[in-house]
């Protein structure tokens, strides 16, 4: 199993999914329906109480929409996507090349280093580039003796271009990856033999297999940009979440709404082009026969670079982070007023992590149910609607649940139950995604000769179907546990009044300029991070 198949990388709009179980009985189905309704009605809470807040701000949002400073707000936002987008699809296309395809020393190493920069959540990493990069930051300290008394200001737009590069060519890289390694064989060779060099090999036939894989993964990594807030908060970039959060801040909440629909928008229409180019072309294998063994190709001259390349990108988006944490942690002074005990941020992180991931799991089994078993109609709209929370970026989903607790449920206002009620809605596809895909590994024949047994539907589920599919499902879990720990936006609005995990800790902190204050948790969630990471790599291929 690759990473990138727990990893919702392809969004359900049009598309249906080939793999069909023939026998299912009614009385499953049904049952599956309803909670799936159930669930699908909770997922929906945010875009309903989005289109109430935007009704009701009336002409006076009309008005606001089409400011001059919301105008800018959307050209930040693009213009911020594109480039960190671009910058993350340079550097993982090669890197993914390197660690699956070339004869690349260690490329094992290379490839668990590279992937570590995902656990390190984006405002952890744009905290440390400030003192690493900034005026009077490490790297000029080194320059110091060569003259240089002050670096320009890293914050702004090359700020959060940077930290978001680093922390999403992941994203590219696994989906990329798993399609490298699946690539034919024997169509290189046709390739070469035809006269082709390495490159025109490359540029000509396996770039082309690469496009819905290398589409997925820019289409994450867009919409990771535009959902983002600790990045932009912390290099002070005017893009949509901040935005969002200062009118939340000052309790407008119809703009705030009016903003959030136009972000939501904008994440529509990344969908609606990547599907469109997931329908161009054909992506599959044309001959029956079996593929051909993928050999790593020599590196020779480029072996050298090719090093100083992976090297590079690993200390920029690992290493320095690591060395800010670990000297604010050498110098930890206890000039915070506010001091929060580790075992403290230990058990609320990891205890509504936990919570959350097993809830989104289990809400996420009738849905992939229905999704694995080529659902139609009704079923199939509602698979599509559970996946609203990839549309949904935390901090528009923590906006929604507030106006939806105030105005319904005021006993659930900063609430454990509200706020992992956001981690779930947030983070739902991901489990979806990772259950669904077990699903569709199993081979039908051996549900229907437990059935031909004599066992019963549920009996069938709990015996055959639960244990073939517990990899996938463990890993979805595993993931979801991952995002929650990382999660700030969502808990910053909904958390209960006095409830700290490392998130609220690393942001309190920085936010009181603290900033010795934020080694500890950083490196706690970072090395906890990194664990629940390699439990879901555990099973992740390799070429030899």
């Amino acid at each position: 199993m690759h990473l990138s198949d727990v990893i919702p990388t392809r969004f359900r709009i049009n598309g249906h999914h080939q793999h069909v179980l023939t026998r299912w009985h009614v009385g499953n189905r049904q049952l599956a329906q309803a909670v799936s309704m159930a669930v699908v009605a909770v997922v929906m809470i945010p875009i309903v109480y989005l289109v109430i807040g935007a009704v009701s701000a009336g002409g006076e949002g009309v008005d606001y929409l089409f400011r001059a400073r919301t105008l800018r707000i959307v050209g930040n936002s693009i213009s911020l996507m594109a480039a960190a987008t671009l910058a993350a699809t340079l550097i993982a296309v090669p890197f993914a090349w390197l660690t699956s395809r070339s004869d690349l020393p260690w490329r094992r190493t290379w490839l668990v280093l590279g992937l570590a920069a995902m656990v390190i959540p984006s405002y952890l990493t744009a905290v440390t580039y400030t003192e690493a990069f900034g005026p009077k930051g490490l790297l000029q300290s080194l320059l110091e003796p060569l003259g240089v008394d002050r670096l320009p200001g890293i914050k702004g737009f090359a700020g959060a271009t940077l930290t978001l590069t680093v922390v999403t060519f992941p994203y590219i890289v696994l989906p990329v990856r798993a399609a490298l390694l699946h690539c034919d064989r024997s169509l290189e060779e046709a390739g070469q033999s035809l006269g082709l060099n390495r490159w025109a090999v490359f540029r000509q036939v396996i770039l082309p297999q690469l496009r819905p894989a290398l589409s997925a993964g820019m289409l994450m990594t867009a919409l990771y940009c535009l959902s983002d807030f600790g990045a932009v908060a912390v290099m002070h970039f005017n893009a949509f979440t901040r935005a969002i959060f200062i009118q939340t801040e000052s309790y407008r909440m119809d703009k705030a709404s009016v903003l959030a629909l136009l972000l939501v928008g904008m994440t529509l229409v990344l969908l609606l082009l990547h599907s469109r180019m997931q329908l161009r072309g054909r992506h599959y294998r044309v001959g029956t026969g079996a593929s051909r063994h993928l050999e790593a190709a020599p590196l020779g001259k480029w072996k050298i670079p090719a090093l100083i390349f992976c090297a590079s990108v690993i200390f920029v988006g690992v290493v320095v982070p690591l060395l800010v944490l670990f000297k604010w942690l050498a110098g930890h002074t206890l000039t915070n007023p506010i001091q929060v005990p580790l075992t403290l941020l230990i058990q609320n992180t990891v205890g509504v992590s936990a919570v959350a991931a097993l809830i989104v799991t289990i809400a996420a089994f009738p849905l992939a149910l229905l999704a694995a078993r080529g659902a139609k109609g009704f079923s199939r709209w509602m698979v599509n609607f559970a996946y609203a929370g990839n549309v949904l970026p935390g901090i528009v989903i923590a906006l929604a649940l507030v106006m939806f607790a105030t105005q319904n449920l005021l006993s659930i206002y900063q609430t454990l139950p509200l706020l992992i009620m956001g981690y779930a809605i947030r983070y739902l596809p991901f489990s979806i995604g990772a259950t669904e895909s077990a699903f569709a590994q199993i081979n039908p024949r051996f549900e229907e000769a437990a059935r031909s047994l004599g066992l019963s539907p549920w009996a069938t589920l709990a015996r055959i179907t639960l244990p073939l599919a517990r990899g996938g499902i463990l890993a979805g879990l595993a993931l979801v546990f991952l995002n929650v720990m990382k999660e700030l936006p969502t808990t910053l609005i909904l958390r209960p009044i006095g409830f700290r995990t490392f998130a609220t800790r690393i942001w309190s902190a920085y936010d009181e300029a603290f900033l010795s204050s934020v080694a500890l948790p950083g490196l706690a969630l970072i090395l906890v991070s990194a664990f629940t990471l390699a439990i879901i790599l555990q099973r992740e291929e390799t070429v030899h």
